[in-house]
């Protein structure tokens, strides 16, 4: 885990998800093969011919970003590997750091859709949660991306993600508020007692102490866990070597 923390890949990822985090900050989301037989096919069709070299490479984080289809679980390990294989698009130029908000809103947000309608038809475990006391069963991303969207907004507070009306009218614009409808269709009983992590978050006073608590969390729960790093994979694009100066 101390070289993981201190290599090329760690600096990258994380880089990734705040540049985006800082990109969508304060905006609206205005903007079924089998993956892992397919997924070279469909790198294959978004990276340039001169750049086919890269393509076996970037569609392993592609095949890791859909759960185990033996476990038929999912977890934000898995949600990792779908951030690592958009971090790679960037990484050979794909995407470009321009695109963040299309990013996001776009391709992330699309990726969860899909995610959200498997995790409901095939009942997906929840891999590695801590249950009642963990964040959410199966993503965390959003929620970081989702409380930066929010942040400054002119009159939705933390308080309200736990209000019905106030995430009924507004969830279309926000992931965050997504989430959260997310979870009490999947859920019974008071909100409170099924997802008391997120209920203590309702307590804090603005969008961007809840931002940055989120990646703090984020980083000690999800990307100091042996148990969910210890299936990233590594490579040229994301090496394990130590990190870089300059």
């Amino acid at each position: 885990m101390g070289k993981w923390k201190r290599s090329q890949a760690y600096a990258d990822y994380i880089g990734f998800i705040l540049t985006l985090n800082e990109g969508v900050k304060g905006k609206k989301l205005t903007v079924t093969h089998r993956v892992s037989e397919e997924a070279e096919n469909l790198v294959a069709t978004v990276v340039p011919p001169h750049l086919a070299a890269a393509v076996p490479e970037v569609a392993v984080y592609l095949k890791e970003s859909v759960g185990n289809a033996t476990r038929i679980d999912y977890g934000t390990g898995h949600e990792a590997a779908f951030a690592a294989f958009l971090c790679c698009l960037c990484k050979i130029g794909v995407l470009r750091v321009d695109d963040q908000i299309a990013i996001v809103f776009k391709v992330f947000n699309r990726y969860l859709e899909v995610m959200r309608k498997l995790q409901k038809t095939y009942r997906m475990e929840p891999a590695g949660s801590q249950g009642v006391w963990g964040l959410d069963d199966f993503q965390f991303l959003p929620f970081i991306w989702g409380s930066s969207q929010l942040i400054d907004h002119p009159y939705l507070e933390p308080r309200h993600f736990v209000d019905e009306k106030a995430v009924n009218e507004n969830h279309r614009d926000y992931m965050f508020l997504e989430c959260i409808l997310f979870i009490t269709e999947m859920k019974t009983g008071p909100f409170a007692e099924h997802s008391n992590q997120l209920w203590n978050i309702s307590a804090v006073p603005s969008w961007s102490k809840v931002n940055q608590g989120l990646v703090r969390m984020y980083k000690a729960e999800c990307l100091e866990k042996f148990p969910v790093i210890q299936h990233f994979k590594f490579g040229s694009l994301l090496p394990i070597h130590p990190v870089t100066s300059g």
